[in-house]
């Protein structure tokens, strides 16, 4: 919005309009603009909620502190959300297709989030929304951010060319002066960092090319579901969430900004994505939002995010990995979101085995998803490590270990560009 203003400004030679043009400037700005309005705005919805006595329900599980958190205001998801939307609609370039997807992908999974929230709280039915509902909301989000990159001549990249010495040792990267669409995305250890989807359909003949399309939108759909639900299951302690996405939005920026500047990309020999820029502006103020949440949201919290802001914080760093090409870097960047999911689905499937077997349900881990077991006491029902008895993690403690754990994979996830 203003940068169309201080392009026509710049160019009447008003003083200080040039800065708008650097991603640097308008980055700084939104990352600051966005930790502002959050802070700025968060009492005030927190206590609006706080009168329309939208709380949170908690069932007795036994966990450490848990029944304090009764009757704190949840839904505080839209403090996130409108903390993103501003800084962004302000700073960014509106007619960037990349931006565009990623204000598509803001506003829809937080109507679908605040749609399973309003259930919840106003229906008083703790299931929500409809899993199937839910679903159908996500693949639908993953067909337009499929079909978009797909169809729109903007997504486009500018392949990685590397020069081979008479030793068989890469001399340099050379980024290819030319445009063009591509399934080509950015795979870690692998020598030439490319990888190309082309090659699942390599069977489909003359339609190689619909097919690679097909296949491309089904693993698009697929990550933004499994991601939106990942960073679902992972919001159950104060901050965790919040903070855990603020680290990967951080390593995502860092993506984005070597990914759209054509030295970095060939240094990292990664391709490089004209009009990815723009997205910088977007990861700052996605920190700016998440961080200034935390103000609230650290222990003890104050408010909750809710559906609305947890499925918002998976779709968003999903589709943007996905516009940088490098959601395959996702089970390293998400590592925290993955160990979540992957606790409740061993916990499940093991329950279902066992009693199909002994005519009893028996469990692995005493509760998940996992950050739970760590807070519960007792052992869990097979004889292994992770049931030895230990004292109970307090909830402060345990957030902070996985927040630290969440910088290592993202510094792992950037370093995994040079290991090959």
């Amino acid at each position: 919005m203003l940068y169309d203003l201080f392009a026509y400004l710049d160019k009447m030679d008003f003083p200080g309009a040039g800065m708008f043009k650097y991603i640097s400037f308008r980055s700084g700005i939104a990352v600051v603009f966005a930790l502002f309005i959050s802070m700025a705005i968060g009492r005030r919805i927190i206590n609006k909620l706080q009168l329309m006595q939208i709380g949170e329900t908690v069932r007795n599980l036994g966990l450490e502190g848990q029944m304090s958190k009764k009757g704190t205001p949840t839904m505080g998801g839209i403090i996130i959300i409108i903390s993103i939307l501003v800084p962004v609609l302000f700073f960014a370039r509106l007619n960037n297709i990349y931006i565009i997807l990623m204000l598509i992908t803001t506003v829809w999974l937080g109507i679908l989030g605040f749609a399973d929230d309003y259930i919840k709280v106003f229906r008083m039915n703790k299931k929500g929304l409809h899993g199937k509902l839910k679903i159908v909301a996500q693949i639908g989000l993953g067909l337009i951010v499929g079909m978009t990159l797909y169809l729109s001549p903007e997504a486009v990249i500018r392949e990685n060319v590397e020069v081979i010495n008479s030793e068989n040792v890469i001399e340099k990267v050379n980024i290819h002066p030319s445009e063009k669409k591509s399934t080509k995305t950015t795979i870690p250890f692998i020598k030439n960092n490319n990888f190309d989807y082309a090659w699942l359909a390599s069977w489909a003949g003359k339609y190689k090319q619909e097919v690679t399309w097909i296949f491309f939108v089904m693993i698009v759909i697929f990550i933004v579901t499994a991601v939106s639900n990942g960073a679902n299951l992972t919001d159950g302690l104060d901050g965790l969430a919040a903070g855990a996405s603020s680290i990967m939005g951080v390593a995502l920026g860092i993506l984005a900004y070597m990914s759209s500047h054509i030295e970095f990309a060939s240094f990292l020999n990664i391709m490089f994505l004209p009009g990815a820029e723009e997205l910088v502006i977007f990861a700052a103020a996605f920190i700016g939002a998440t961080i200034g949440f935390l103000w609230y949201n650290s222990f003890p919290a104050q408010v909750f995010m809710g559906d609305t802001g947890s499925l918002t914080l998976g779709g968003i760093i999903a589709v943007y990995a996905i516009i940088i090409r490098k959601e395959l870097l996702i089970p390293i960047l998400c590592g925290i979101f993955f160990v979540e999911s992957l606790s409740v689905l061993v916990q499940v499937l093991y329950f279902r085995y066992t009693r199909k077997k002994y005519g009893e349900g028996r469990r692995i881990f005493k509760m998940t998803p996992i950050h739970h077991h760590f807070q519960k006491s007792g052992n869990a029902g097979i004889q292994a490590f992770i049931q030895r008895p230990y004292n109970i993690i307090p909830e402060s403690k345990l957030v902070v270990r996985f927040w630290l754990i969440g910088i290592i994979l993202a510094v792992i996830t950037i370093v995994t560009l040079k290991i090959r």
